[in-house]
Formats: C-alpha cells, sequence, structure tokens
C-alpha cells in the first residue's frame, strides 16, 4: 500500500505542478493565445480618391458593383427548403444548383463561372459557416434588388455591394489614367505591411491610377472582433479605426481638347489609310501643352485600349490581345515609345550652330539636291564615297531634284533643307570648315529636352537617345564618322525621341530658352475638398509631402516648374574642336538670346513664306492662310525615315525608299504663346502632309474652346 500511496502522491503531485505551471506561470501566454482564437482583425476597404480632369469632368470614380453571396450558417435547418432557394435563386442568376463537386470547386476562385451553387456553399460550409460565399459576381441593379427583396423568403442569401473603377471616358483617356488590376503577387509582403488585402484590394497598374497609387489608394480601416469557433461575429474589442479614403486628383487635361485631338488623329489616319487604300499608318500621338507652364492638356495616342473592361477584373484573352498588338496599345506611346524624330530635331542643330558661330545670319549656304563625301572610319583609311540627299519638293507641279540652291540660316530653318543642316552638324570642305560636330550637337540637343526622361509623373518613360562615339564603338563596334553626324544633325540614324520630348524642344524655343517641367497634376485634394501639397521625385517615381532631392517638383497645388533657362543656366559644355574631333573642357556656358529668337523667327518662316504663291515654307501650306488662323503660328515639321522590326517584316526597309515617319510641331500666338501641339503618325510620310493638317485642327479646337470658355465668363 505505501507503494500504491506513493504512485497517487506523485501522481497528483505531477497533475498539481503542471496545473500550476498552465494557471499561473505561463497564464499570460496561454490567455493571449486563447484571445488570438477568438479574436479577429477585420479590413474595411478604403473609397479611392476621384480623378477629375482640369474643369471638374469626372475621369475616374468609384461605382457599385453587386454580388449575390450566401451566408451557410443562416440557411434553413430544412434541406428541403434549403433547396428551393437554390432552384429559384438559379433561375434568377443563372448559376447551376448542382455543378462538378466540391473537390473541383476548390479550384476555382471567387467570381469565376464553374461550380454550381450547392457545391460554393458546401465548401464555404466547411470552411467558415458564417462567412458569405459568393456564387454569382457583377449582377445588374435590378437583379440585386430582387434579390433584396426576397430576402424574407431566402434566408441566407444576400447583396453584397463592392465598389469597382468606373471610367467615364474610358478609352479616350485611357492611356493616361490608367487602370486597376490585383495586388501582384511580388508585391504582396509589401502592401499587407502597408495594410491591403491581396485578393481584394486593387492596385494601379498604368497610368496615373500606378504613378499617383499611393496617394489615390488611401488607408484601410481596421475592426477587432470577437467571434466564435464558427467563425461568427459576437462583438467589437475595439473601436473601430475608420478607412481614410484616398485623396482625389485633378489632372491638367481638358478633356474636351482632348476628344478634339483624338478625333482629329483618327480620322487623319483613316483618311490617309483610305487613300492608300489600305491601312498604311498604324498609329499616332496628339500632345497639347501650355509651354509657359508645362501643363500637358492633351495626350493622345492611338490605338488605345478601354480601361473599363479592366475594371472588375482583367480578361486574359483580351489582355493577350493587347500585349501582342504590334501597335502597343497598351503603351502610353507619347511618352514610352522612341522614334527617330527627324527635321523636328533641327531645332537642336540651328541653335547650336548659331550659338557655336558656325554659320552666321548673313552666311548663303549651297543647298543643292545632293552632297558626296568620302566617308571615313579610321584617319588612314581611304574612305568610301557616300550621297547625302534633300528632300524634294513640289514647285509649280513638277518635283524639283535640284535643291534650294542658296538659303541662308533662317530659310534652312524655314524650308526645312537636308543638305544645309548636314553642313551645319558636320562641315564641309572650306565652306563651313568646322562644323558642330556630335559632342556639341549632343550638349544643346539636351538642353532642349531630349536624351533624358522629362520626369512627368506617369510610368514607363523613356529616355530617348543621342549618341556619341563611344556608344557606337561599344553598341555598333565601329568608329564615328562625318556620316553619322550629318545624319544625326538631321534627327536620323541612332538618334530616337519620345514624342513628349520632341513637343519639349519646341516649347524650349517658343518660351524664350525656358525649359518647363511638364506635368499631368494639377492639384491633390483630400476627402473635405482641401488642397494638399505634394512633391513628387522623378529620380523615386515617389510623391511626398515635401521636397526630397533637387529633381523634387510640386505638383500640388499647381506651381509652374522652370527645369532650367538655356540663355541663363550655363548647361552646355564648352568643346574645343580640331578638324571632325572635339576634346572637352571643363567651362560651361549658356544660349544667346539672340540665338533663340533666330531660331524662332526660321519657324515662323516656316508658316509665313510664300513666294509667288508657292508654299516655300513647310507650314504655310496648312496655316498661311490668314483667314483660316488669323492669330501667328509658328513651327516645324519632321519627316523621319526608319527602319524597325515592323518594317523589317513587311520589307519594306529599302536603300533609297525607306518607310517615313510624319511629324508636325507648331504653337501659338507666335509673340505670347499659350499653346504648343505636336502630332506624331506612325508610317506616315511627310510630315508636312499628314502630321501638319492634325496640329492645325487641334489648334482651331483650342482657340475655339478657349474663346466659348470666354463667352462663358471662364477665363
Amino acid at each position: 500500500m505505501l507503494i500504491v500511496y506513493a504512485v497517487v502522491a506523485g501522481v497528483l503531485f505531477l497533475l498539481i505542478s503542471r496545473l500550476i505551471t498552465l494557471q499561473v506561470v505561463q497564464n499570460a501566454d496561454w490567455l493571449a493565445q486563447a484571445v488570438e482564437n477568438y479574436t479577429t482583425s477585420i479590413s474595411e476597404p478604403a473609397p479611392r480618391g476621384i480623378i477629375y480632369d482640369r474643369n471638374g469632368y469626372v475621369l475616374a470614380r468609384n461605382v457599385a458593383s453587386y454580388n449575390i453571396v450566401i451566408t451557410p450558417a443562416e440557411l434553413p435547418d430544412d434541406d428541403a427548403d434549403i433547396q428551393s432557394i437554390y432552384r429559384e435563386l438559379s433561375t434568377l442568376i443563372d448559376v447551376p444548383v448542382n455543378q462538378g463537386t466540391v473537390e473541383e470547386a476548390k479550384l476555382f476562385a471567387a467570381c469565376v463561372e464553374g461550380p454550381g451553387i450547392a457545391q460554393l456553399v458546401e465548401l464555404g460550409d466547411s470552411n467558415s459557416p458564417y462567412t458569405p460565399v459568393k456564387v454569382k459576381c457583377y449582377v445588374d441593379e435590378t437583379t440585386a434588388r430582387i434579390v433584396n427583396e426576397r430576402a424574407m423568403d431566402w434566408p441566407g442569401v444576400s447583396v453584397e455591394v463592392e465598389p469597382i473603377r468606373d471610367y467615364p471616358t474610358g478609352s479616350l483617356t485611357s492611356n493616361v489614367i490608367g487602370f486597376l488590376g490585383p495586388i501582384p503577387a511580388a508585391l504582396e509582403a509589401d502592401y499587407r505591411a502597408r495594410g491591403f488585402v491581396p485578393g481584394r484590394d486593387k492596385v494601379g497598374y498604368a497610368g496615373v491610377e500606378l504613378s499617383l497609387d499611393e496617394i489615390l489608394s488611401g488607408t484601410n480601416g481596421t475592426r477587432i472582433i470577437q467571434e466564435d469557433v464558427a467563425g461568427k461575429e459576437l462583438r467589437n474589442l475595439e473601436p473601430p479605426v475608420a478607412a481614410v479614403p484616398g485623396h482625389n486628383v485633378i489632372l491638367t487635361i481638358d478633356t474636351r481638347l482632348q476628344s478634339a485631338a483624338e478625333a482629329a488623329l483618327v480620322n487623319e489616319i483613316k483618311e490617309w489609310n483610305t487613300w492608300f487604300g489600305e491601312e498604311r499608318i498604324s498609329s499616332g500621338v496628339v500632345i497639347a501643352m501650355n509651354p509657359k507652364t508645362g501643363e500637358i492638356m492633351a495626350m493622345v495616342t492611338y490605338p488605345t485600349y478601354e480601361n473599363n473592361r479592366m475594371s472588375r477584373f482583367i480578361p486574359g484573352y483580351y489582355y493577350e490581345q493587347l500585349s501582342q498588338d504590334p501597335r502597343k496599345p497598351l503603351l502610353n506611346n507619347a511618352i514610352s515609345s522612341e522614334f527617330p524624330p527627324g527635321s523636328t530635331f533641327k531645332l537642336s542643330t540651328a541653335t547650336g550652330a548659331l550659338n557655336e558661330g558656325v554659320v552666321t545670319l548673313d552666311k548663303i549656304i549651297e543647298a543643292p539636291g545632293r552632297l558626296v563625301i568620302t566617308e571615313k572610319f579610321a584617319a588612314n583609311e581611304a574612305g568610301i564615297e557616300r550621297p547625302f540627299v534633300d528632300w524634294t519638293y513640289n514647285l509649280n507641279g513638277v518635283i524639283n531634284e535640284e535643291g534650294f540652291k542658296t538659303i541662308d540660316f533662317l530659310h534652312c530653318i524655314a524650308y526645312s533643307s537636308n543638305v544645309c543642316f548636314y553642313k551645319l552638324g558636320g562641315g564641309y570642305k572650306d565652306e563651313i570648315p568646322q562644323g558642330l560636330g556630335i559632342e556639341r550637337l549632343r550638349e544643346y540637343a539636351r538642353a532642349i529636352g531630349y536624351d533624358q526622361p522629362s520626369g512627368i509623373a506617369l510610368p514607363a518613360e523613356q529616355g530617348g537617345l543621342i549618341p556619341t562615339p563611344q556608344w557606337k564603338r561599344i553598341n555598333k563596334g565601329e568608329n564615328w564618322s562625318t556620316g553619322d553626324t550629318y545624319i544625326a544633325s538631321v534627327g536620323q540614324g541612332y538618334v530616337l525621341a519620345t514624342p513628349l520630348q520632341v513637343l519639349m524642344s519646341g516649347a524650349t524655343i517658343a518660351n524664350d530658352g525656358k525649359l518647363m517641367q511638364p506635368t499631368i497634376v494639377r492639384e491633390v485634394q483630400d476627402a473635405e475638398g482641401n488642397v494638399v501639397e505634394k512633391w513628387y521625385d522623378p529620380t523615386t517615381f515617389l510623391v511626398t509631402d515635401s521636397k526630397t532631392s533637387p529633381a523634387s517638383y510640386q505638383i500640388s497645388p499647381f506651381n509652374p516648374t522652370m527645369k532650367w533657362d538655356i540663355t541663363q543656366t550655363p548647361l552646355i559644355r564648352d568643346y574645343i574642336c580640331e578638324g571632325p574631333y572635339c576634346t572637352e573642357t571643363d567651362n560651361f556656358k549658356t544660349v544667346s538670346p539672340f540665338v533663340v529668337e533666330k531660331v524662332q523667327e526660321g519657324m515662323r518662316l516656316a508658316v509665313i513664306d510664300n513666294q509667288g504663291g508657292i508654299h516655300r515654307g513647310t507650314l504655310n501650306k496648312v496655316f498661311g492662310d490668314p483667314v483660316k488662323f488669323p492669330i501667328a503660328i509658328a513651327g516645324k515639321t519632321g519627316t523621319a525615315e526608319y527602319c524597325d522590326n515592323v518594317a523589317l517584316a513587311a520589307n519594306r526597309c529599302r536603300f533609297g525608299a525607306w518607310p517615313t515617319h510624319a511629324w508636325t510641331l507648331a504653337y501659338a500666338p507666335f509673340e505670347d504663346p499659350e499653346i504648343i501641339i505636336l502630332a506624331f503618325a506612325y508610317n506616315g510620310g511627310e510630315g508636312a502632309s499628314v502630321a501638319a493638317p492634325i496640329v492645325a485642327r487641334v489648334m482651331q479646337a483650342y482657340f475655339e474652346i478657349k474663346a466659348i470658355d470666354l463667352a462663358a465668363g471662364g477665363g
């Protein structure tokens, strides 16, 4: 018996020791675990901010979407009643009562068609009977109202209201606004840390929905609740933390001008394709900006996409169709695609040549239809003869191939003579012994907006390319030649630019040398309508509450930001040039205001030069009529030869008959510019014939809209 007593005493001691350990020593740990078992944190989604245009027109908003849900725990006890509900609901929402198995239902995400109602509810009942199960998503309002009316007859069945994004302007502004999508798996941890819920919350995928996602998305609210073992909500354990709505964003876009620009672009493309008898011009871009403030008032790319089709979910087939399209409709081609700028780039060459003394205003330049130079890639080689031709023009119904003969600097710009700019860029014998050279040309091109991203608050902006001898040795495996400089001087060869960069180059000249920061954002407001100060840092692509780097600029409230003034800021590195080679120095210089003024005059001459009824100025035929255009206009055309993968696949890259892109930029009024417009047509041909009419129509629309606003007292 002593042994039995000892064993009993030992067991009691162990039990008491264990009880003391659990209830006293480890009390805090087990209590915390028990609280954790019945405590759940529920995230309440924050309303996303609304996007407006400059006049208050809604570009992106939140609208109600209706889902039909069933809460398994609230269904009747009688299986016959449950089946009756399923059958009646099935007839209304067109979802079968039974289809597949519960195991198969596990393979489907919510809102994906496949399983029957019974299988979805059974799966939900086994997981969490008090959690609503989605059996039909995105039903129309009429169906949702019917379900609400039958709520008494259908216990457990209800309507869940889910906000989705709606874009009233749709494809008109989709490349600027963008669209939303689910949180990417690679960024899931980061978004969870910020309080987002993967699988429920959506984030920006393109446009300002992406670049301004952090200020549009707001902050989710939180509720800490107690629930029982079945998942039924019992009570709040802490005061709820309300969701903070996202900020509203007002853009600089004018929807009316955007619509006019799209119509002008699309109609011109269709008219020319009809005339060609084939779809030759496949895409295009139109951008309108205030050169004094940098406000983008229209940014149209064609073709585009319908972002409303992405609002509920991103259809796989539609996304695949867009991504495989060689015209790249998912890209904002105004900032994300690079093309040879052609003769619009001559503004860089003209500015540099006059500022460096390569040419003077009274210098008469021989401009025959064709030059032949001996091109060498090394100083000790014999070289090869290479022709460089000017563009031909129509003279009284006859195609003139003899060139422009003798012209001065201003008419080089007005007539856009290639031969003239070949000489200014690369020099020619004793006539222009020392041309500008590629090194100095690059300096001036960068100064007016090329070769670097603009920093606009839109995603995926490209920086373009102004090549250098070092770049060519690394990427092409050969030395630089005079012929390379000739071609670069007219915006061809390896030179690449985005349409926005081309527009910026013209805006810098139009604005007396001041390069303004292009901006798409005019103001950011909180939910109460108060203006919130915000800055955008293009080096980190982040929106902040204050200036975080020298590159940051204020986007709200709108404050025009000047990047630099080429007549005041010493940006241009000085070079010492001998022969075809230049050596950099440590000195920097500015551009003379006189030089900018004369380049402006050359652009104006392109509009007004009309000798005896002959449209010698490249824009005279389109803008020269004072009845149609009583306001003084200046501009520059461009026709850029190219050979990309699309042209190669179509066997169009043939020497002497290269396909060409069409460019035109123009600004008005000439004396005090308030609008500059650029049009680009992919494979459009001659800029003056194809792109210039687009610019003309948008220009007319701008001044008509302005007149309407003035008449209405809008200013």
